[in-house]
């Protein structure tokens, strides 16, 4: 019987193990999270319209409740 005194650890460069690579750029994943919200303080954030203007950025006006976009654009 193995007790976890006679027990090996486990080898995390087994082939089990090594599956797939991971390659995440944080910085690009934050901004793309950060696209459709405005920062209201204190690490809160709130939805902005959905709707991509002229300039190709959102309207940026606050969504209704429930709704993607503003009044303006509903």
């Amino acid at each position: 019987m193995n007790t976890r005194s006679k027990t090996k650890p486990l080898e995390l460069t087994t082939p089990e193990f090594v599956l797939y690579e991971v390659n995440i750029d944080f910085d690009e994943a934050s901004k793309e999270w950060q696209s459709n919200k405005k920062s209201i303080g204190n690490s809160s954030y709130k939805y902005v319209c959905q709707k991509i203007g002229a300039t190709g950025k959102f309207c940026r006006s606050k969504c209704l409740a429930g709704e993607h976009y503003c009044s303006k654009h509903i």
